[in-house]
């Protein structure tokens, strides 16, 4: 059990990439922000609240195991068994100290351990006890994943912690209730908790699943094979307990007559958090991030600035990063950015396109074409879809995101990636095309 003071909070700090040149009347500023934490201890280690530490207290975390129950889980039987022993090596990867219950989900929720509208405490005894009432789960009924979501917020709600992470398996389509019920919860569960979301087998819809982890600042992800399932829920439960600090924010402050055009999450995955904006008094607002450990990302940030003339220059925006607190007060994490606007009649500087911006916004591009043609070839539109996964492929092999490239390959024939030549394979196995979708989004980082 480790010991815990203010030397395991992570050490923040922000890097501006950017071509700040702009032609005369030019408006549009861009700028990848690179946001670190550092030095608060290895992901995978214990957690420990942003600023509530002294030695020797508890990891300041809660976590809620979600599972699907219902009757498609029979199918095949070893699915209800792997899920089982998914949740068992879940639970024997909690640290002492740490909040946790298992929720059995079908058309209902059902608390599973420890019951009464409670979460027990981590340690060998409650793990035992855990991973004993794991034989309760089996498989009948349908599927309502807001019911799951929304108690799992209730019993998260009831621990005074810093950390609250929710694990959610489902190998299924959300047939119970409808997807305006579903989009309910997870609009009344943003930014209470956040939730990892794993889709297992070939039965589910790529876009609930992922829609999930998006909406509560999470991954996704497809377990094809339910065998796979231990070492998965291992490694979300490894990283969901090296989170150190919660409900940190990115906040943007503009001068007048400036706008925020669009902030986009690029690495590790792409995730738009423009509309996700709350104001933080004037011209300020803070786009959420989530929990963090130790570990850095990317973000896009898009200015549009007024005209002025050349050899002018301004202050676009001014990032830092905190941490909102309930009675509207906030916490200054220490780090602080600065994205600059200089107007230049240097054509040269001023169309010179700042590496790391013109690889995210290949990537995002990526993940868009990728998304785009797979929909297109499920509607039978063969050319459409050969010409946005052949730009795919292009893009992936100029950016060099061998990953993506494999998955595009059991989908497509490649014939010139370069070129982005490729034609449509006839028979695509239904676990590719889904990997391909589910993984869309995943970006490799842009070699500084």
């Amino acid at each position: 059990m480790a010991n815990f003071s203010k030397s395991n909070v992570p050490q923040f700090s922000v890097d501006v990439y950017q071509n700040e040149y702009l032609p005369e009347g030019g408006r549009e500023v861009n700028a990848i922000v690179t946001v670190s934490a550092t030095g608060g201890g290895t992901v995978g280690t214990a957690v420990a609240a942003p600023h509530l530490y002294t030695a020797g207290q508890a990891p300041d975390a809660a976590v809620v195991v979600m599972v699907d129950c219902s009757g498609s889980m029979d199918y095949p039987p070893t699915k209800m068994r792997n899920a089982r022993d998914a949740t068992a090596a879940a639970i024997d990867t909690l640290r002492d100290g740490v909040h946790f219950a298992v929720i059995g989900g079908t058309h209902v929720a059902k608390e599973v351990y420890p019951g009464n509208g409670r979460l027990a405490v981590a340690d060998a005894a409650t793990r035992g006890q855990a991973k004993q009432a794991l034989r309760k789960l089996s498989s009948g009924g349908g599927t309502a994943i807001g019911t799951w979501l929304r108690l799992a917020d209730r019993l998260l709600s009831s621990a005074d912690v810093a950390i609250r992470h929710g694990i959610l398996l489902t190998d299924g389509r959300n047939e119970h209730e409808s997807p305006q019920d579903l989009r309910a919860a997870l609009d009344s569960c943003a930014g209470r908790f956040t939730c990892d979301a794993r889709g297992v087998g070939t039965d589910w819809e790529v876009k609930e699943v992922t829609g999930i982890a998006s909406a509560l600042l999470g991954t996704s992800d497809i377990v094809a094979d339910p065998a796979a399932l231990a070492a998965d829920f291992t490694q979300m439960m490894e990283t969901a307990m090296g989170k150190e600090v919660a409900d940190v924010a990115l906040r943007l402050w503009t001068p007048v007559g400036t706008e925020i055009r669009f902030v986009k999450q690029m690495a590790p995955t792409v995730e738009d958090l423009t509309d996700r904006r709350t104001e933080a008094g004037p011209r300020a607002g803070d786009y959420p991030t989530g929990s963090w450990g130790d570990e850095s990302r990317d973000y896009h940030v898009c200015v549009q600035v007024p005209t002025a003339g050349i050899g002018q220059e301004m202050l676009a925006a001014r990032v830092s990063l905190v941490i909102p607190q309930a009675d509207g007060s906030v916490q200054n994490l220490g780090a602080q950015g600065l994205v600059r606007a200089v107007w230049t009649d240097d054509m040269v500087a001023s169309a010179s396109i700042n590496p790391q911006v013109a690889h995210y916004t290949g990537q995002a591009e990526l993940a868009q074409v990728i998304q785009q043609g797979l929909d297109l070839r499920k509607a039978g539109d063969v050319d459409g879809a050969t010409a946005k996964l052949g730009r795919a492929v292009q893009l992936a092999g100029a950016s060099g995101n061998a990953d993506t490239a494999k998955l595009l390959a059991k989908v497509v024939d490649v014939v010139d990636v370069a070129a982005g030549t490729v034609r449509l394979k006839a028979r695509v196995e239904e676990a590719d095309e889904m990997t391909l979708e589910t993984r869309s989004t995943k970006t490799v980082r842009v070699k500084k």
